[in-house]
């Protein structure tokens, strides 16, 4: 009822509904951006742009970030063999990779691939901090050589077992790789031959988009879409894979998986062994099994599946044992349609668990937990389901999903480059007010394209009604005395004009206080952070709503919000080692705040503060201070797709007095150093924001927290405590004794919790900060498992 009381008075926001508001406010455009206008003869914008990017501390200041792979050589004519222009494409300029260099931000690169088939004899090896992006009107194809020689076409590593096993990267901190329209091909390939499209090992900060995977079709074919043996992910998107003997393989910590398509394959997804995964949107055509799942000690923790179809299929989900206790996972289905589809979940070589060829409407497998009870109720059948609210889905009754923009359709003369317009971007120069007045001057009515660099600032931005997009992750770093009153918190970004106070135009008076200003806000490929000394900053303020009838229209896509650890920050080895206490390093009072008024559309988001130096050969770890992760009063909606939040010192995530949230998969990690200090400190608390108490028994940061908040859905969590104490020990995790508890909701709240994956906490899920589900009833593996949690 609150919800369509809200929609009945946004119409009253003078002539910015269906437009971006910054326009409609005093732009100086003379028209609104409201759709693209290149012919289908214009290059893709981002091919032909031009290219002033810059990494701000990368000593050799003629370094390029943006690389044309045909300005190497390559010809891309399906005969010439390119691999080795490609992969010096990838690698001039003294890159981070070839198991010297574990990480680095100074060596960021886009390596873009126009229209055409590049024929690859061997693998392109992907180095850190690299944007492989094809052109998004015409989505070039890796085409693999008839005697390709190596693991994958694409692979992070040039040998991924070096000597010893050794590998490029470590996986887990594999951060900062995207591959962006693609077509891989390995139909040349022999179809007895182990092909594989991409190696994919990789943690946060990364994402596959609109890649396409052909494999043989052949009786026989061993060709695999993906491979992925370990990892700590990530999100992906927009994949499809056609034919092969596996469409993909995948194997890591957790991950969120959005629109995916499998058709022809003999095994669409295999899955050895997880903490948590999320599946939204599936479409699987044509198979012999759907999902593949080991469910073996050690093997699956949870698996979550929403929103798929399947088609023609033998077995949707095969289990490798008898699912006959937690202790082989949990599974989680909810609008499933089995067409021709005879067994939806079966073990291999044993009973079919749940018959298929219908729609399975909400069915868990696993614990599941009702209210304080605490009882583990293991369960193989339907349960209640999640709440899905009209904002939160499509007009099809889906969850709803939007792709990271690209903005194909738009003409080179649609689009500003802030360093043309005045902005500097080396990190030293305070570009405050030259990114201000792009903001003010062609928001709403041209795409605003922040060049490759790191842009200082030293007081409030505000861009409102953009559409923002980032080359190479660009910085935004936000420094300087006016971050520094921890009493007197001050955003660094302001997406959207604070509505608190005198409000502007377009902020909406309703029964229930003020909703934000409402247009298009779309921000994509930008990383937020932090210089130095900063325990009043609010490193990015979320405003903005979407207008009526755009969902999705306030969006975030492949940004971060960072804090310490990367260079230019004064927040690394040298003035944060780890263990140490220096107050100088409280970088940032709040990483990313959803506001009353506003509505988000988070997809591939990571709110981390440092725990290791990047730029350090070692990887040494440090003690960094963030006051709060993400903090959403939101009264929705708000998508949270594949996010995360780690290390921060009170909360990773806090609802406070939100609604219609649709979360899936959340992952977190409590601070290292914690709890010496304990919770709160290095900060105070601040009610202001809602912030949690801590006691002399619970000093450990909370991963999740809620309160007084509604209509809120977790499908999917992982929630990780692995240190304790001052020397960084890992002891603990043996035992389960890193913390007491890290996933609260009170008793007020409504809340539905599926598919959750713990480590190193006694208590998985507390009420009224009272433990319910102890780890014990859910061990499998090296984590904690268990299927749902229901309020009743």
């Amino acid at each position: 009822m609150f919800s369509q009381l809200r929609l009945s008075l946004l119409v009253t926001c003078i002539g910015v509904l269906l437009v971006p508001f910054a326009h409609a406010l005093g732009s100086s455009c003379s028209a609104p951006l409201t759709q693209g206008t290149a012919s289908p003869q214009d290059s893709y914008w981002l091919q032909t742009i031009k290219h002033q990017g810059t990494s701000a501390f990368n000593p050799d200041k003629s370094y390029e970030v943006f690389r044309n792979v045909k300005d190497f050589g390559a010809k891309g004519d399906g005969v010439t063999d390119d691999t080795a222009a490609i992969n010096k494409a990838m690698s001039t300029g003294n890159r981070c990779g070839g198991g010297t260099c574990g990480s680095s931000t100074i060596t960021p690169a886009i390596v873009y691939f126009p229209p055409g088939k590049y024929l690859v004899s061997a693998p392109i090896n992907t180095y850190y901090y690299t944007q492989m992006i094809g052109d998004a009107k015409q989505p070039p194809t890796l085409l693999a050589a008839p005697g390709f020689k190596g693991f994958a076409v694409i692979d992070p590593d040039a040998d991924p077992y070096m000597a010893g096993g050794a590998q490029w990267f470590i996986n887990q901190n594999n951060f900062y790789r995207s591959v962006r329209n693609l077509v891989i091909d390995l139909r040349q390939m022999p179809a007895s031959a182990p092909a594989i499209g991409l190696h994919w090992q990789v943690s946060q900060a990364t994402s596959l988009i609109n890649v396409v995977v052909e494999m043989s079709k052949e009786s026989g074919t061993q060709h695999q879409g993906l491979f992925m043996e370990n990892g700590s992910g990530g999100f992906m998107g927009d994949i499809i894979f056609n034919g092969g003997k596996i469409g993909a393989f995948v194997g890591n910590q957790q991950f969120t998986v959005r629109n995916i398509t499998v058709n022809d394959a003999v095994v669409a997804i295999a899955a050895p062994w997880n903490w948590g995964w999320t599946w939204q949107g599936v479409s699987i055509n044509n198979c012999k099994v759907g999902f593949n799942l080991t469910t073996s000690s050690g093997g699956i923790g949870s698996e979550a599946i929403i929103d798929a179809v399947v088609m023609n299929t033998d077995v949707f989900i095969s289990t490798t044992t008898p699912s006959n206790s937690s202790r082989q996972g949990s599974l989680i289905l909810n609008n499933i349609d089995l067409q021709n589809v005879p067994v939806a979940v079966g073990v291999q070589n044993g009973d079919v668990v749940l018959a298929g060829d219908t729609t399975i409407i909400s069915w868990a497998q696993g614990n599941v937990y009702y209210g304080t009870d605490g009882k583990p109720v293991f369960t193989q059948g339907p349960i209640e389901g999640p709440l899905k609210v009209p904002g939160i889905v499509d007009p099809q009754g889906k969850i709803f999903g939007k792709s990271h923009p690209q903005y194909p359709d738009y003409a080179l003369d649609q689009i500003v480059s802030v360093k043309s317009l005045g902005a500097v971007g080396d990190g030293v120069a305070d570009d405050t007010k030259a990114l201000q007045k792009v903001f003010d001057e062609y928001a709403g009515c041209k795409l605003i394209f922040l060049d490759a660099g790191t842009y200082y600032v030293t007081d409030t931005l505000v861009p409102a009604g953009s559409q923002i997009v980032g080359e190479a992750w660009s910085v935004i770093m936000g420094g300087g005395s006016k971050f520094q009153d921890e009493q007197n918190p001050k955003a660094v970004v302001q997406v959207g004009e604070d509505c608190s106070g005198t409000p502007p135009l377009c902020c909406i008076t309703g029964a229930n206080g003020l909703f934000g200003p409402h247009g298009i806000l779309e921000i994509s490929d930008i990383v937020f952070t932090t210089r130095g000394h900063a325990p009043g900053a609010i490193v990015v303020e979320w405003n903005v709503h979407e207008p009526l009838g755009v969902q999705g229209g306030a969006g975030m896509w492949d940004s971060y919000v960072r804090i310490g650890g990367a260079a230019g920050t004064d927040l690394q080895l040298a003035e944060c080692p780890a263990g140490s206490l220096n107050t100088d390093c409280m970088a940032a009072f709040l990483g990313l705040y959803l506001t009353e008024g506003s509505s988000a559309y988070l997809e591939g988001t990571w709110v981390w503060t440092a725990d290791h130096d990047m730029e350090d050969p070692q990887l040494r770890q440090i003690s960094i201070f963030t006051g709060r992760g993400v903090l959403s009063e939101s009264l929705g909606p708000v998508w949270m797709i594949g996010t995360a939040a780690e290390h921060a010192t009170l909360y990773q995530y806090n609802l406070n007095k939100a609604e219609n949230h649709w979360i899936g998969l959340a992952q977190t990690e409590t601070p290292y150093y914690q709890p010496i200090p304990q919770a709160p400190a290095p900060f105070s608390i601040n009610s202001k924001y809602s912030d949690p108490t801590f006691d002399a028994t619970h000093g450990e940061a909370w991963a999740f927290y809620v309160q007084s908040s509604w209509s809120i859905t977790l499908f999917g969590g992982g929630f990780y405590s692995f240190f304790q104490l001052q020397n960084y020990s890992t002891a603990c995790v043996a035992n389960v004794t890193c913390q007491n508890q890290l996933f609260n909701i009170d008793d007020f709240s409504t809340i539905q919790v599926y598919g959750v994956s713990t480590v190193g906490t006694e208590f998985q899920l507390s009420v009224d900060q009272k433990g319910v589900i102890n780890e014990t009833s859910n061990p499998t593996g090296f984590q904690q498992s268990f299927a749902a949690w229901l309020r009743w």
